[in-house]
């Protein structure tokens, strides 16, 4: 049970930070347009980006000094094969007007049509590779 409530728990401080950008901020808590955003000198709201992703990085931390343990990852691929995947989700973000956190949880909360097809293609893309990797393996 410990697993779906640091699961809730996380789903709803995902879903609380991203209402409060939008209700305080006016904006769409999309991370791959907060980053992009945080090269740009936009006064306070360049601040307000670089505070939301330092919040997203000390989030391990955050939920070490909570639990006292820190969180479990498991990296399958090598190194390589990471960096190739991380650019080529960087140029699929930019691509598509926006992440998967974007589109998928403040997207979709706005009933966006855009959000939607976005989702959509999001997941079908992932439901295709997975079918085509286990089949080649």
């Amino acid at each position: 049970m410990n697993t779906y409530a640091s699961g809730l728990a996380g789903g709803a401080l995902i879903g609380l930070s991203v209402a409060l950008l939008m209700l305080l901020n006016g904006r769409i808590a999309g991370i791959s347009g907060l980053v992009a955003g945080l090269g740009r000198d936009r006064g306070l709201r360049r601040w307000v980006d670089t505070a939301f992703v330092a919040g997203l990085i000390a989030g391990p931390a955050v939920f070490a000094l909570i639990t006292g343990a820190w969180p479990t990852m498991r990296f399958v691929a090598g190194l390589p094969i990471l960096v190739v995947a991380g650019l080529l989700v960087g140029f699929g973000t930019r691509l598509g007007s926006g992440c998967t956190s974007g589109h998928g949880v403040a997207g979709l909360a706005r009933l966006s049509p855009r959000s939607l097809a976005a989702v959509l293609t999001f997941l079908g893309s992932g439901m295709l590779t997975v079918a085509l990797l286990r089949a080649l393996v």
